[in-house]
């Protein structure tokens, strides 16, 4: 499994438009819609950019990964944006961030959501990465790249799974 598994081309945004955190997820949630990934944006949009105000979730690497958990979500997805420009992002921000990840968590998702954050940490910490998805001048190209970035093994899920079900009976 990779980090591509949870988004597709049409969720990719090579030049982003807005200048700052609300806007860029504003466009990121929209495209979420757009390709079906959620219902209604606006909703979803209110809790990521509440989320994003109370915690904010910008990285050394020039990345962030604003989310939202909203029930009625049916699959683990996210939409990415690259800036051209570095963007304000948030308040109490001091780095600058050039490129978004913008998650979709159905409330019930802890299992593949950790997954997910694994491998955009992992990504985080891969540099080269980091510059092949900043420079990709196409979102295909882009996505392709994030097939690259592999995700823990899927043991991790199916102990838990095991654990779970031997504490029920």
């Amino acid at each position: 499994m990779t980090l591509a598994d949870f988004t597709s081309p049409g969720l990719i945004r090579p030049q982003l438009q807005g200048p700052d955190a609300a806007s860029v997820i504003q466009e990121l949630s929209q495209a979420l819609q757009h390709e079906k990934r959620i219902s209604d944006w606006l909703p979803f949009y209110h809790a990521a950019l509440n989320h994003e105000f109370l915690v904010g979730s910008d990285m050394e690497a020039g990345l962030a990964f604003p989310h939202a958990r909203l029930p009625g979500l049916r699959e683990l997805a996210f939409a990415v944006g690259r800036s051209k420009e570095p963007l304000a992002w948030g308040s109490k921000s001091t780095r600058s961030v050039r490129m978004v990840f913008l998650i979709a968590v159905p409330a019930t998702d802890s299992t593949q959501y950790l997954l997910l954050v694994a491998g955009l940490a992992r990504l985080a910490k891969a540099s080269q990465l980091v510059e092949t998805l900043q420079a990709a001048p196409v979102a295909s190209q882009m996505w392709e790249t994030l097939q690259q970035i592999k995700l823990p093994s899927g043991q991790t899920h199916d102990t838990l799974k095991k654990w779970r079900t031997t504490r029920v009976k």
